[in-house]
């Protein structure tokens, strides 16, 4: 039996496949709003059992690139609400990804110009991201040195993610997934090494774990636990994370966590990460900690998904480029059609259609198009 092509039961809401479209950045929202072409995008995705949206900026603070989109006013709000219905009229479920980026970002993306937040000053070194490099001229920059949190502030980041999930919610998405993972904010937080702040969020495990836990526990009134999921890297040296005493037990108590408050998913990205680290044994320790519907990406293709899913590794498996250049990725998966290849030229900014939504759906015969919008 294909397992990747069954059903799975996502806490009541059912999924038509095992496919998950993973999160990825695109940079196609200019003025970070999502347009008719997010929608005819994701519209296109929509065979896929669950797509997790681009990373979705809780507020302009936590915006780290140019273009990316946001749901911290009214107006992304509404714009997002026309890309969830066209997904739920071609058949889809869509989860939103919330995402604040801490220290990987520039002054120049900030109002006023205002400094990235960490939670320590130290900036990652030998680090870019895509913003202006100078008025009217976008590309890549090193990240600015960011200033570190106060205490107050740390704790009101939990309120932009409710805010967030709120115009989620109200904008149709099927739940929300916190961007926990790949050197973000949280990850900034959780990584003892980077993390040496003094206040109950910093030293301890309890302490290095609380906001991401706070955000979550915020948000789980609003959105209920069983339409919140969670993104996580554990081992991610991304974005100069570096390694740090009691890694492995701070990810396991994560795992422990996250198990007690029943979510819809825990989500890990970066398996090559997981695949190179030296105790073998992790993730199978952390899949006792969670029990519950775990998704694991990065690096699979169909043969290698189908094997985690029979060995009981994961219950959805995430797909990020393959995506891209096949919007009917879940058709060419079940036919064994040939997979096209992404034009990396076009992956990120501003180019219009190409490269976005102009990807033809298998050919069928010589004749016919199968399914292209």
């Amino acid at each position: 039996m294909n397992k990747l092509l069954t059903q799975h039961d996502l806490e009541g809401l059912l999924l038509s496949n095992r496919i998950v479209m993973a999160p990825m950045t695109r940079s196609r929202a200019a003025n970070g709003v999502a347009d008719v072409l997010t929608a005819r995008y994701y519209r296109q995705r929509a065979s896929a059992g669950l797509i997790v949206s681009e990373g979705i900026a809780v507020s302009t603070e936590g915006t780290g690139y140019l273009f990316t989109p946001g749901l911290y006013t009214a107006d992304q709000g509404t714009a997002w609400k026309c890309v969830t219905d066209a997904v739920h009229e071609a058949g889809g479920r869509i989860f939103a990804q919330l995402w604040h980026v801490g220290r990987i970002s520039h002054t120049s993306l900030h109002e006023h110009g205002s400094t990235p937040v960490s939670p320590v000053a130290r900036r990652a070194q030998d680090v870019k991201t895509y913003a202006w490099v100078a008025p009217g001229m976008p590309g890549h920059v090193p990240v600015s040195d960011p200033r570190a949190l106060d205490t107050e502030e740390v704790s009101a980041i939990a309120g932009d993610f409710a805010a967030a999930g709120k115009r989620a919610m109200e904008a149709g998405f099927d739940g929300v997934e916190v961007h926990g993972a790949n050197g973000y904010l949280f990850d900034q937080f959780i990584n003892g090494e980077l993390n040496n702040r003094q206040d109950r969020y910093g030293g301890s495990i309890e302490n290095r774990l609380r906001l991401l836990l706070e955000t979550i526990d915020t948000l789980r009134p609003i959105v209920g636990s069983h339409r919140v999921g969670v993104r996580i890297s554990p081992f991610s040296r991304s974005y100069d994370l570096r390694p740090f005493e009691g890694e492995r037990q701070t990810w396991l108590a994560l795992a422990t966590e996250l198990e007690r408050r029943q979510l819809a998913y825990v989500h890990l990205s970066d398996q090559h990460a997981l695949n190179l680290e030296s105790d073998k044994n992790f993730f199978a320790d952390f899949r006792r900690a969670y029990s519950r519907t775990l998704i694991i990406a990065g690096g699979f293709d169909q043969k290698s998904a189908e094997l985690a899913l029979q060995e009981g590794k994961a219950d959805l498996i995430g797909f990020g480029m393959p995506f891209i250049a096949n919007p009917d990725l879940v058709d060419r998966m079940t036919n064994g059609w040939p997979l096209a290849q992404a034009d990396r030229d076009t992956l990120y900014g501003l180019h219009g259609s190409h490269g976005y939504t102009d990807y033809p759906c298998y050919r069928v015969s010589s004749g016919a198009t199968a399914g292209r919008l």
